[in-house]
């Protein structure tokens, strides 16, 4: 007898992690109660890592979860979900993560930079994913909502004229409300 499939949920990311070159946990937000305990996450980050560190893979399945990942410099990002999980939903949501950092750490994606910003971090990860659900998939709206201005501290002329006309727009309404 066939086992019905399991209800649908909106419920798709178990885990965001952001480790370092060494496997030592930066950023993480567990969703369930898969690994209940700091020691068991901890255990679960560290084999994770051993697996994924050396890998040229974006994906691996393990303990029963879907993991993809990406690693730039000394960082490595992760997203986890359950093995019914569609993967490409997974990587949506990691590669929003992964531009929302890029963006908001102006492309200086490491360890030191992510230190620094990491109150911006977290309310990236925070607005694309709540208890689970997943809320966000565009970096622009993730910064947006986050109040991070990307254009901000760019040298003129490395601005296209739009990000001139509006930064102008912008100080502007600034100096009339002032």
């Amino acid at each position: 007898m066939d086992c019905p499939p399991p209800e649908p949920s909106l419920i798709t990311v178990k885990a965001i992690l952001i480790l370092d070159n060494d496997g030592n946990r930066l950023i993480c937000k567990y969703y369930d109660e898969t690994f209940p305990t700091t020691k068991e996450q901890k255990a679960f980050e560290k084999n994770l890592f051993n697996k994924t560190h050396r890998a040229n893979a974006e994906i691996i399945m393990l303990e029963g979860l879907t993991c993809v990942y990406r690693s730039n410099v000394d960082l490595f990002f992760y997203v986890i979900g359950s093995v019914q999980e569609n993967e490409l939903i997974l990587v949506s949501v990691l590669n929003c993560l992964y531009d929302s950092v890029s963006q908001m750490l102006r492309k200086n994606v490491e360890k030191k930079a992510l230190l620094e910003n990491l109150d911006a971090v977290f309310l990236a990860v925070d607005e694309i994913c709540d208890s689970g659900i997943i809320l966000e998939a565009d970096p622009n709206a993730v910064c947006a909502r986050g109040g991070y201005r990307a254009n901000e501290d760019i040298p003129l002329g490395e601005q296209t004229v739009a990000q001139v006309i509006n930064q102008a727009k912008d100080r502007f309404k600034f100096s009339l409300l002032k």
